[in-house]
């Protein structure tokens, strides 16, 4: 890739933010202040010189990347055209992730690996994938094309194409417009300590009118 192409790059990842984002008022204020976009630029040399084998300068540079933007992108992963990192305050992309064209990414995103093996570790996003403020995705899998994952989720397993994901752990809720778990959305996810005190309540009732039984049986004896 030439420094043409990169150039060429960068202004298509300032027209989609145009696109996506009603607070941006023009590609010069884009390429000043988005810190996203800034971190873009960095990435776009930084991987390059990765692949050109001068990884030791490419880390220095994401590095200083971080610094100025506190977006944490490893010159390893691969990113395909238009990714628009939104506020982007804590987002951290690993070395063998895979993002697709036309990806977003709200603060506060990890795609990020388990373990500490070699090889494949980080997730695959495809095409159009939006993934919510705080969310986690944590493993060597497929994010489908135009997945949607809910803000604060931490997936685990791939998420099918078409889908939309919530939780912790990740459950898909809705797959080609249609719910698949009408019980499982960000508003009635089941609480399990609440589910667990509800239990005890019971056990204590129903101990309690043992007890009371006990009491009144030992009563008629006297």
């Amino acid at each position: 890739m030439t420094f043409k192409d990169i150039c060429s790059r960068i202004s298509s990842e300032v027209e989609f933010v145009k696109q996506r984002d009603p607070a941006a008022r023009s590609s010069l204020e884009i390429l000043l202040t988005y810190s996203g976009v800034h971190a873009m630029m960095i990435y776009r040399v930084a991987h390059r010189l990765y692949i050109n084998q001068y990884k030791t300068a490419a880390r220095a540079l994401s590095q200083l990347g971080k610094f100025i933007t506190g977006i944490e992108i490893h010159p390893g992963a691969k990113i395909g055209k238009r990714l628009f990192i939104d506020h982007g305050a804590g987002v951290v992309i690993g070395e063998t992730a895979e993002i697709g064209d036309d990806c977003v990414l709200y603060q506060g995103v990890t795609l990020g690996g388990t373990g500490k093996g070699k090889g494949k570790r980080h997730p695959t996003l495809g095409n159009n994938v939006m993934v919510g403020c705080g969310a986690k995705v944590l493993g060597p899998f497929k994010v489908g094309d135009n997945a949607k994952i809910a803000a604060n989720a931490v997936v685990l397993d791939a998420v099918p194409p078409n889908s939309t994901a919530v939780g912790v752990p990740a459950r898909v809720v809705r797959q080609n417009g249609v719910r698949v778990n009408l019980d499982l959305d960000q508003i009635h996810i089941p609480d399990p300590v609440s589910q667990e005190l509800c239990r005890q309540r019971a056990r204590i009732e129903e101990l309690e009118a043992k007890i009371e039984d006990l009491e009144k049986s030992k009563g008629d004896k006297i």
